[in-house]
């Protein structure tokens, strides 16, 4: 996509990556291991992560390899049946014939390009090829700059001349294999058990947990367990349970907590005194302090930091869009310190939320992701797929103590929507009759249909104006994943009452496939398109927003789509 502001994941740090595998392994009978020939490595295609453009969808023989390299939003890869997350700065070194599956998070659909090489070698021997196991995150921005560069000018020639390709191309494998020089780390051991035992850990720090209970079930001696434990957080395994309990409590206390004994036995002490007394350790002040203190608040996502200003509180630290930014300067209102994780590595974004000194952060990054920032201040983290915005804005109203002003705010949203219904009763008919609609979002290789867990305005034509989903969207499963990806060509087979397409990627070769897709004669006999009700808004700012701000505001351009000609939209 072309821009993505979801809180994009920064801070995995992804190991046990295989070498490079070379091809043959050992030297050809006569032959000298100084004698094999070089390889040299060739680009043959280059195209939008989610797959080839239709145009030149054609099946390599043999299969060739590939680089995939993720430049914003954020999801997951299954190899070998798990699920590996992906962020901006993740590679896939994919060997021949393997194509992997990507799965976008619902708030921050992946983007990146997919380059397919070639491997050439002098005498005609099997070439080398770059292949890891895992996918590997290198925190470099220089890699997604070149990658970036290179797609412009391979779809560009006239941008850098003939050589340009295989020149960015070749210093893209040369800033590869420097990454991956730097982090090889051969006498670090084998993270599979660590991992498990920190996931473990979080699950179960309620639980009466003990270092040795931890090293047989990391069927490790407790000494190795203890020093691995060290060497890879920096705190011992006691520090670490501390940690996870008095953030648990913190957190407990912002959204209403019970008496101090009952969530002393929630989080894994007998009594409140030690609980208090831990509690001071770790946080710097007593339980009822904290509870009374004026939260400093790091929201880590663009959706968060407008519910915070929607509730009147700038955070110490947010992730605005330029949308939101305008917004806040044609109110006359203030902008606080800014969070870029698009164009930070992990350790500039660490050092920048470390420096907020927030007493909170809310996220909606999974335990895993926001690990590494549990040393810095509770993480809240938000359900996205299963909470709605609402539900959001109310529960970030608790932790601001600002829950009576989202309310009040809510209402008055309420009232905006009834009189939005009114309108539409006497233009479209009552909210039973007004049909089907669907909302897309157009990438680099495929579409997105998007349901109301997604937000791109989906909540408020289902959940606020009464408008249904086609039959087919419900049965490919849209309710259960969030959004169906299709083939762009393929939009033209989904019929509904009303299309809306939200965001539109200048790309050129998108566009001319948007261009083929609008002569097409499956386009031309839509329903909608028939009736003139395919509202193209191209907003993608606006439209990738999940919260009481930009929902007031799609509303409004929801409005002005439908009935433009009443002057109160």
């Amino acid at each position: 996509m072309q821009r993505l502001f979801a809180i994009i994941p920064l801070l995995k740090i992804i190991i046990n990556y295989k070498r490079v595998k070379k091809m043959p392994l050992s030297p050809a009978a006569g032959e000298t291991k100084s004698e094999m020939s070089h390889t040299f490595y060739m680009l043959v295609r280059l195209n939008g992560l989610n797959g080839p453009e239709r145009h030149d969808d054609r099946d390599e023989t043999p299969p060739l390899p590939r680089i995939l390299i993720v430049s914003g939003g954020s999801g997951t890869v299954r190899i070998n049946g798990r699920q590996h997350p992906l962020s901006r700065g993740s590679v896939l070194l994919c060997d021949a014939g393997f194509q992997p599956v990507l799965q976008s998070e619902p708030y921050s659909l992946l983007k990146g390009i997919q380059l397919v090489y070639r491997g050439i070698t002098a005498d005609g021997s099997p070439p080398q090829i770059l292949e890891y196991d895992l996918p590997l995150h290198l925190g470099s921005a220089g890699i997604v700059r070149l990658a970036e560069e290179l797609a412009a000018v391979w779809r560009e020639p006239q941008l850098g001349g003939p050589f340009r390709p295989q020149q960015l191309f070749t210093e893209l494998l040369a800033e590869l294999h420097r990454e991956l020089t730097i982090r090889e780390q051969p006498e670090q051991p084998a993270n599979g058990w660590f991992d498990q035992a920190l996931q473990y850990m979080e699950e179960h720090y309620c639980e009466d947990l003990t270092r040795e209970q931890m090293a047989e079930l990391a069927k490790v001696s407790p000494e190795h367990f203890s020093r691995t434990f060290r060497k890879l957080t920096g705190r011992t395994f006691n520090t670490h349970l501390t940690l996870l309990r008095i953030r648990s409590a913190q957190i407990r206390f912002l959204t209403g907590a019970p008496d101090l004994n009952t969530l002393a036995q929630e989080v894994g002490y007998r009594e409140g005194c030690y609980l208090s007394r831990k509690f001071k350790e770790t946080a710097g002040l007593s339980p009822t302090a904290y509870k009374r203190k004026r939260k400093r608040i790091a929201a880590l996502n663009p959706n968060h930091t407008a519910s915070l200003i929607a509730l009147g509180v700038t955070p110490e630290l947010g992730v605005y869009t330029s949308w939101l930014e305008q917004e806040q300067l044609s109110r006359s209102a203030a902008i606080g310190p800014k969070l870029n994780p698009y164009e930070m590595s992990p350790d500039a974004y660490m050092e920048t939320v470390s420096a907020a000194r927030p007493d909170v952060i809310i996220d909606y990054g999974t335990g895993a992701e926001n690990r590494s920032l549990l040393p810095i201040a509770p993480v809240v983290q938000l359900p996205f797929k299963t909470m709605s915005w609402r539900e959001q804005f109310r529960l970030i109203g608790d932790i601001a103590n600002k829950r009576q002003q989202a309310e009040d705010w809510l209402s008055r949203y309420d009232e905006r929507i009834s009189e939005s219904n009114l309108l539409l009763d006497r233009e479209l008919g009552r909210r039973e009759a007004r049909g089907t609609a669907i909302v897309w979002e157009i990438g680099l290789g495929s579409a997105y249909c998007i349901g109301s867990s997604f937000g791109r305005g989906c909540q408020i034509l289902y959940g606020d104006l009464g408008f249904r989903l086609p039959s087919r969207l419900q049965e490919q499963g849209i309710f259960t994943r969030g959004y169906v990806e299709a083939d762009i060509e393929a939009i033209a087979d989904y019929s509904a009452d009303h299309i809306w397409i939200t965001d539109v990627p200048a790309d050129p070769a998108v566009r001319q496939r948007i261009r083929r897709l609008f002569r097409s004669e499956g386009w031309l006999n839509l329903e909608a398109v028939r009736r003139n009700r395919v509202y193209l808004l191209n907003q993608s700012e606006l439209f990738y927003g999940y919260d009481p701000i930009s929902s007031k505001a799609q509303l409004r351009e929801l409005l002005r789509t439908l009935v433009p000609h009443h002057k109160s939209t």
